[in-house]
């Protein structure tokens, strides 16, 4: 399981190194007959040779094979690990590195490894028993077995679980978790089907602050209608010790960062009569956010808590920003969708219908309490479906299919059982695209509001027959939004500004809005979904993101005669289907060591013909 879980790092660095111009995909030479390919180094008098190195649209170089140094003197030297790639080239890359970054970036792809052939080995074990499972129950694959004979919030956490194995595919450390040990890793982790308490402890009211939808006539009623057990329980707690519940609001902690953090760092909150840590456990499942819990009883909100832990490329704190901004977009969005009718039914949302920190009551400041939040996202909604609608979560269409070891989504396009043929993949991925692009499209161009639609935040609702039907999206807590285009349809937004807090309301510049839509939406998201299909059926190279300019651009027209500045429409137009998509420049930051989150690079547009 190592060896496959250090090509995967392999892969993603050289993935990652390439589109982000650290190197330069120019230099290659590429073989004319097979996928080899050279990159000239020249100051070393040598070349790195790539066995089976596939190239896609969008500066995309997906290494399939063996690396080795060539050079005139010596036979050829195999590269195997992404640490002796990075020694090789880093003379050759385009910024700066600091030792202190390469060695940061080399530890935390030794973790990840570490951590990746850990839950390979697991998925060896639990792939085994779903697929019989599935075998037993007579079922075609994982989707029509959890249909069959699974509760609809059932299948969509294990869904959440089983999709967390490969992550963001831009992420050259896509799996690290330092400072947990391989236990503790398999025991929080939602790769390994993990349940996880959480301790439901209690903050004084009046040291906390509370941002709700204004359905929720009160944490108290909204706590006891949806954790009834847990509320009981909490509100003995505090019977027990003489304390009036009204003037407590009971606070879900995880489990891991209660004992490692907060009794430790909030001891003074305790000593002061703030903070009551003791209290009931809740048993939850961690989705493929690692933070964000999902109650095992059916019914119960998501709850994304924070934790004191350094996952994957940053802290995981839970900032007064998102507590504040999450239910406000939540209920800009839920309105949006009344209005529009779902855009045709294309578009619900889980939203953010309550959120607290800790916030002194005398010092007033929020700093604190993004270690002492939690925000609740609805789900019942969502789960206790009646509609045969089956909610899966983007990422785990990329995940393998326990009952065949190919990408689940083969599983929603082949329902008949047949490996189907190009014409049948293409009018999947067209469906599929019309689905997600529609709604992404007119809530950009027509509200300013840009949903962070990548794999992880995104799920599709699938009919009975494989057919995608809406878009469902979640985590608002750092939406953007270009403040003019929705004041222009007659709603408002508060911004949440706080001194070195980057805000997420715009008036100036839609440039930042946008380049969340292309990054999340298009760019992880949907060019990676017509990667996957190109490979796996063999398609023509280019054909699925012809499709796809085809469906941007409807959408485009779709909302071309509601919009109020047709300048405007023209300018995004260009910016979607013509000029270099902006993405993220993860390896970048990780190398400079996070000096700036909003480094980005341009990738070559894949829409243009």
């Amino acid at each position: 399981m190592n060896h496959e879980s250090t090509r995967n790092a392999l892969r993603r660095l050289v993935r990652c190194l390439f589109a982000e111009k650290i190197l330069d995909a120019r230099a290659l030479m590429v073989s004319p007959h097979g996928h080899g390919a050279w990159l000239p180094l020249w100051a070393q008098r040598a070349l790195l040779h790539f066995e089976d190195l596939r190239t896609a649209p969008a500066d995309t170089c997906v290494n399939h094979g063996a690396l080795s140094l060539l050079t005139a003197d010596a036979p050829p030297a195999p590269v195997d690990t992404p640490q002796q790639l990075i020694d090789l080239l880093r003379p050759h890359f385009a910024i700066r590195a600091g030792d202190e970054g390469v060695a940061r970036l080399k530890a935390d792809i030794d973790n990840s490894i570490a951590n990746d052939a850990l839950a390979r080995a697991h998925r060896s074990a639990w792939s085994a028993q779903l697929a019989a499972e599935i075998e037993a129950g007579g079922s075609r694959g994982l989707i029509d077995h959890l249909r069959r004979h699974a509760r609809t919030h059932d299948a969509a956490i294990l869904l959440e679980q089983w999709g967390a194995l490969e992550g963001h595919p831009f992420y050259p450390t896509w799996k690290t978790k330092p400072g947990l040990d391989a236990a503790t890793v398999e025991r929080l982790s939602p790769e390994f089907g993990a349940t996880v308490g959480v301790r439901v402890a209690a903050l004084r009211a009046d040291m906390a602050y509370v941002e709700r939808m204004p359905h929720v006539r009160s944490v108290h009623d909204y706590f006891a209608t949806r954790f009834p057990q847990a509320w009981a329980a909490w509100m003995q707690t505090l019977q027990a010790r003489a304390l009036e519940p009204a003037h407590w609001l009971p606070l879900p902690i995880h489990s891991w960062h209660l004992e490692h953090f907060v009794e430790r760092e909030f001891a003074p909150q305790v000593e002061e009569g703030a903070l009551i840590l003791g209290g009931p456990d809740i048993a939850t499942r961690p989705t493929m956010s690692f933070r964000t819990m999902l109650p095992t009883a059916p019914g119960a909100p998501f709850v994304k808590l924070p934790m004191a832990l350094w996952l994957t490329s940053e802290q995981r704190s839970l900032q007064a920003k998102s507590i504040h901004m999450g239910p406000r977009i939540s209920q800009v969005i839920r309105r949006i969708v009344a209005d529009e009718g779902g855009f045709d039914g294309t578009l619900d949302i889980f939203a953010e219908e309550l959120g607290y920190h800790y916030r002194h009551a005398v010092h007033q400041q929020d700093a604190p309490g993004r270690y002492l939040s939690v925000v609740f996202r609805e789900s019942a909604r969502l789960f206790e479906r009646s509609d045969g609608l089956l909610p899966v979560p983007v990422a785990a269409l990329f995940a393998d299919s326990p009952a065949t070891g190919r990408p689940l989504v083969t599983e929603l396009i082949e329902r008949d059982g047949q490996r189907a043929g190009a014409a049948t993949v293409e009018a999947f991925f067209r469906r599929y695209a019309r689905v997600v692009v529609r709604p992404v499209i007119a809530s950009y161009l027509l509200y300013g509001i840009g949903l962070e639609a990548h794999q992880q935040n995104a799920s599709v609702l699938f009919d009975a027959a494989g057919d995608p039907r809406s878009l469902l999206m979640r985590d608002f807590g750092d939406g953007r939004t270009f403040a003019p285009l929705l004041e222009a349809r007659g709603m408002t937004l508060q911004p949440y500004v706080h001194p070195g807090i980057l805000p997420t309301v715009f008036r100036d510049d839609i440039a930042l809005v946008r380049s969340l839509v292309t990054n999340a939406c298009f760019v992880c998201h949907l060019h990676e979904l017509a990667l996957l299909l190109t490979t796996e059926y063999a398609l023509a190279p280019r054909r699925l993101w012809t499709v796809l300019r085809e469906e941007t651009q409807a959408a485009f027209d779709a909302v071309k005669p509601r919009m109020h500045d047709l300048a405007l429409w023209q300018r995004e137009h260009a910016a979607f289907l013509e000029k270099p998509w902006p993405a993220r420049s993860l390896l970048s930051m990780h190398l400079l060591q996070y000096a700036d989150y909003r480094l980005e690079h341009g990738l070559a547009n894949p829409l243009v013909p």
